[in-house]
């Protein structure tokens, strides 16, 4: 299919061919008939793509000071080199389209065929074809066609704004800016029954808008037009919807407004209010989120749990549907607005459009009617760098986020007798530019197509945390090793079947728990492994927080416990040498993220975790202290390290942080080359994982709780039976 992309770093647009998303459970397949540009919002983002490193920096301080942040902590190149992996990615663009359902997933009350209108950047591409998630798709009535169906994400947030002024009926409101989020302002207002002064310095716009309805538009004197419009009183509300870095538009509509009126900021400008004139007025001053209620939450956009109407009369779904009815019934005209249309393939005109003095509003892309060949969900990449023979290792990924393309592709790629064969990601953009990027020999939105393919030997799972096991075990029953990135599992019965998997088909498992081969970590081991007595230890871990949305704290996340803290875990346990057998785990007052872990093992050892959300994210993340035999180990973030016995001590500084990475995957594939065993035990993780799987049974009991209790049922399994291996 074909998609527009911009190179955040470069800012290039380009129209590529990448492979058909897929379905998923709550989600849509749509043909996109035709998309609309956002001039205000695209324009945006395309300056800021198109600044030099210092113009983005000063756009976004706020990111500035995090990798500045990170560099104190992880040290500069590593830092630089995440940096570019971040600014290296391309990115879609468009939120707002038109088109019909190809294939709809489970718990969709959409069928097949019919003819939808989507919202969502990232979801309603400018792209042939388009995954959507239902809470953001709206079905068309008859009367409606496709290009008009294509306003609806800026028709939501105009009626966003429209709400929260509250207009009444006869209430005389004024729109400042009339792109095409005021001209559709002004439309809605009419339909509200409100008199509406519009105000655009472009002569041309004002003139659209007294075609459109508005009782006056002017494209100067502003305060004097608005100062007879209302009888000298002043307006009873003021909508902004223009698009600048200026103050200038929330102080005018400050200064044009009746005393006690709104006073609603709906487009992107400044926000430096002079004080005084807002108080002395006593203005009510709101902002306008975006489509409504339900924006930038996850739950409700990505997962489909919608709001009670009883409470929420007005989400964004809601609004879209609402906006649709205003064009059925004649009362707002979106195609008075269209001033260009363009094919896809000729996006690249389309987008100079808007940086040219030409006059334009609408901007509609255009899609062909007729796809009669089924959508391609695998593209050939056919620059692939051609390995040599002497690569046997056929490497498939599955999943290209931050984390692979950052860290795990570039040690990859390095290793030497290790070919690419396909990358599989669930959106196709990302996979085709690592494919590029990296040499894959394709890149395709079906990972079944990588574990069919006899080239992949081993497959790297690097999706989001709850399909790892169920990945893992259709990896291991298509025959491939398995390089699973943690967590394990994140619920029990994940778990059981992935062992059970792993051991009828003899597949041979890796999961990524890195630091046991951190270049310190090693050498702490080796110095405390001739030791009999029990190790006393110490990990503690600044966190950092999580926003509350982010998928790493819901289902598909499985929680920062299973997801982070099993890394701790699991290098506690190579440390000591030893099994862990019990876990008690409290929790600051309220704080889900600030914890206390007590563990104890087999050998007698006993460790604490303290695992803290609060703390401030500059200092450095991980600090580890051994005690045992006489001897002292201090790790502080795998990149200084002291060991001290008998008096003696000596350091060990690293020029960059080292977390284990590299050596992990040296690992792997030598034991992919020799055929040997791999390089930690299936027992090992399997007690790493129901280890974390404690601590959060812990939590919940308020109570010391056994590893081994972990699995035990209604009939109390004994852990020996989860696998043989396990012991």
């Amino acid at each position: 299919m074909k998609q527009i992309t911009q190179h955040f770093r470069t800012g290039k647009l380009a129209v590529k061919d990448l492979p058909t998303p897929a379905c998923r459970p709550g989600w849509l397949l749509v043909a996109t008939r035709a998309s609309l540009i956002s001039a205000g919002t695209e324009k945006m983002l395309m300056d800021l793509a198109s600044a030099n490193l210092a113009g983005k920096a000063m756009a976004r301080p706020d990111l500035v000071r995090q990798v500045m942040a990170k560099a104190r902590r992880e040290g500069l190149v590593p830092t630089l080199e995440k940096v570019w992996t971040k600014l290296d990615t391309p990115v879609p663009l468009g939120y707002s389209c038109a088109g019909h359902v190809l294939d709809v997933g489970r718990d969709v009350e959409l069928a097949r065929g019919e003819r939808v209108a989507c919202a969502g950047a990232g979801w309603a591409n400018h792209a042939e074809y388009n995954v959507v998630p239902k809470n953001l798709c709206v079905r068309m009535a008859d009367g409606i066609d496709y290009e008009e169906a294509s306003f609806v994400t800026l028709g939501a947030i105009a009626l966003q704004g429209v709400r929260q002024a509250q207009p009444t009926l006869g209430e005389r409101i004024v729109v400042l800016g009339l792109g095409l989020l005021g001209l559709l302002t002004v439309q809605l207002l009419k339909a509200n029954g409100c008199r509406v002064f519009g105000f655009d310095p472009a002569r041309h716009r004002a003139e659209l808008a007294r075609q459109l309805g508005a009782d006056v538009a002017q494209h100067e004197g502003l305060a004097e037009g608005v100062n007879a419009f209302t009888g000298a009183v002043g307006a009873d509300a003021v909508i902004i919807t223009a698009s600048t870095k200026s103050d200038e538009p929330v102080n005018e509509a400050a200064e044009i407004a009746r005393f006690k009126a709104r006073i609603v900021v709906v487009g992107s400008v400044g926000m430096n209010l002079k004080r005084d004139l807002y108080y002395r007025k006593e203005l009510d001053l709101r902002l306008s989120m975006s489509y409504g209620p339900g924006r930038y939450d996850p739950r409700y956009e990505e997962h489909g749990q919608d709001y009670p109407i009883a409470y929420v009369r007005w989400t964004e779904q809601r609004n879209m549907q609402a906006f649709l009815e205003f064009v059925q019934d004649g009362r707002v005209t979106p195609k008075a607005l269209i001033s260009h249309r363009f094919p896809i393939q000729q996006a690249d005109r389309a987008y100079a459009l808007l940086a040219s003095e030409e006059p334009h509003l609408g901007i509609l892309l255009t899609y062909p009617e007729d796809r009669s060949s089924a959508p391609l969900r695998l593209i050939r990449n056919d620059t692939a760098r051609s390995r040599p023979k002497a690569a046997p290792l056929g490497v498939g990924f599955i999943g290209a986020g931050n984390f692979a393309r950052s860290v795990l592709l570039p040690s990859a790629a390095r290793a030497p007798g290790v070919r690419f064969t396909g990358v599989a990601t669930a959106t196709g953009l990302s996979g085709r530019h690592v494919a590029e990027k990296f040499g894959f020999g394709y890149a395709t939105t079906d990972y079944q197509q990588i574990l069919d393919d006899p080239e992949t030997d081993a497959v790297f799972i690097v999706t989001r945390h709850a399909s790892h096991a169920p990945i893992a075990c259709d990896a291991l029953r298509a025959g491939k090793t398995v390089f699973l990135e943690k967590p394990m599992a994140c619920n029990l019965e994940q778990l059981v079947e992935l062992v059970d998997t792993a051991e009828a088909t003899g597949g041979r498992l890796m999961v990524g728990f890195n630091r046991r081969f951190a270049p310190q970590a090693r050498q702490a081991r080796a110095g405390l492994e001739n030791s009999s007595s029990p190790l006393v230890a110490l990990y503690r871990v600044n966190a950092g927080s999580v926003p509350s949305d982010s998928w790493l704290v819901d289902e598909e996340g499985g929680g920062r416990i299973i997801g982070e803290v099993c890394h701790f875990v699991d290098t506690l346990q190579f440390l000591i040498g030893a099994e862990p057998v019990s876990v008690y785990a409290v929790k600051a007052a309220d704080q889900q993220d600030a914890l206390s872990i007590q563990l104890t093992f087999g050998n007698g050892s006993i460790a604490t975790i303290i695992y803290s959300s609060l703390g401030d994210p500059s200092f450095s993340k991980e600090y580890i202290e051994l005690f045992g035999a006489g001897r002292v180990v201090v790790i502080d973030d795998f990149r200084d390290a002291r060991f001290v016995t008998d008096g003696r001590h000596k350091r060990s500084r690293l020029w960059r942080q080292d977390k284990g990475t590299t050596g992990e995957l040296e690992a792997f594939f030598q034991s992919l080359r020799t055929g040997g065993p791999m390089p930690v035990p299936l027992a090992s993780l399997v007690l790493t994982t129901l280890t974390t799987f404690a601590i959060e049974a812990s939590l919940r009991t308020a109570a010391s709780v056994k590893v081994a209790e972990v699995i035990a049922g209604p009939e109390g399994m004994p852990l020996q039976q989860l696998s043989p291996s396990v012991s």
